[in-house]
């Protein structure tokens, strides 16, 4: 069930983000919103697979990660210069308030879309072998109130650190998810995007 919740929350965002490129933004705004696309249809193209749908292909785990390496890090913070909020726009003044914490969650992404390009051939995690609660998290700190999963700053996403890692300060790293399930890689994207949703985009009306 938190699988498909975070997999449907990150795929709604990014179809969004799609959808409002073509809605009169230009430069900047336009890139961006062409690189959250990107990444949302990325995501998309593993969602069956992560649920177990369709047959597990590496490529395609492989490729997708490849998107989402080269839309996160520097690649992404490059994208909101100061100043390039407004409509068609939904980045939040959070974004330049909190930089720290928007370029830790960009380079967290990256980290975690590496992780999961290289455990691509470690296929699927089979019943009972993904890590519990302490590792991925909760329903309620993930899709609840966001208090949880932010922390007020702090805690999983808040400062890039102890992220997915159930022991606070040790983030995981690319190379730990290197040797996990391609699962493990997959939540921590989703994760890394939800988390940056919740407090850098604005919402939908």
């Amino acid at each position: 069930m938190q699988m498909k919740i975070w997999i449907t929350a990150v795929v709604i965002a990014g179809s969004g983000l799609a959808a409002l490129a073509h809605s009169g933004a230009t430069g900047v705004m336009k890139e961006r919103m062409d690189a959250m696309g990107e990444m949302g249809d990325a995501m998309k193209s593993l969602t069956p697979m992560m649920r177990g749908q369709t047959a597990y292909d590496p490529d395609v785990v492989r490729n997708a990660a490849d998107t989402m390496v080269r839309h996160a890090g520097t690649q992404m913070t490059e994208l909101f210069p100061e100043g390039s909020n407004g409509a068609p726009s939904e980045a939040l003044d959070a974004i330049w308030e909190d930089w720290e914490e928007f370029a830790a969650l960009a380079e967290a992404l990256r980290t975690s879309a590496e992780g999961m390009k290289l455990a691509a051939d470690n296929g699927l995690a089979g019943p009972g072998e993904m890590p519990g609660s302490g590792m991925m998290g909760t329903d309620q700190g993930m899709m609840g109130t966001g208090q949880n999963m932010m922390g007020g700053g702090q805690g999983m996403m808040g400062t890039g650190q102890g992220m997915m890692s159930g022991a606070p300060g040790q983030m995981m790293t690319t190379e730990m998810l290197a040797e996990m399930p391609v699962n493990a890689g997959f939540m921590a994207v989703t994760q890394t995007c939800s988390a940056c949703h919740q407090k850098f985009r604005a919402e939908d009306n």
